[in-house]
């Protein structure tokens, strides 16, 4: 393991939810834990969420998704595992090498939405703030002292 904590976030296509969730931790916690991203099945990073996380400042236009699998094969460890999924993905998501916690954060999916772009970017940043939310839960009793 490293020296910080490694955390990894889970969802289906890796395109929207866990996304977020990964930038928001790297960039809440402050060099106190890393944070890294992947789905069961890689998609296409959602524009609108990219679009979504450049109103709060951050860039994840060149951002690649990735899947669980390759972490499984390169035997990579993450001390926590937060599937933000809905329920039945989140059964689906394997169990990781000397994790310390396994947790499920079910959020909506920004890529499943129907409606025209502005109902969709604005359904959107209200998931990118509970997302946001939830990280700076997580981080305030995990790592506290951070930000």
């Amino acid at each position: 393991m490293s020296d910080v904590p490694r955390i990894l976030f889970v969802c289906v296509h890796n395109s929207a939810r866990s996304q977020m969730a990964e930038a928001y931790l790297n960039r809440l916690a402050a060099g106190k834990a890393r944070a890294e991203s992947a789905g069961l099945e890689p998609g296409t990073l959602n524009p609108i969420v990219v679009e979504a996380l450049a109103e709060d400042g951050i860039d994840i236009a060149g951002k690649a998704t990735r899947s669980v699998q390759s972490l499984i094969e390169r035997g990579e460890r993450f001390d926590y595992v937060i599937a933000v999924c809905d329920k039945e993905a989140a059964e689906r998501c394997p169990i990781f090498p000397a994790e310390k916690e396994r947790l499920h954060w079910p959020f909506a999916d920004p890529s499943a939405l129907a409606g025209d772009r502005e109902a969709n970017l604005a359904r959107t940043r209200e998931i990118r703030d509970e997302i946001r939310s939830a990280v700076e839960r997580f981080v305030a009793e995990r790592f506290p002292g951070t930000r």
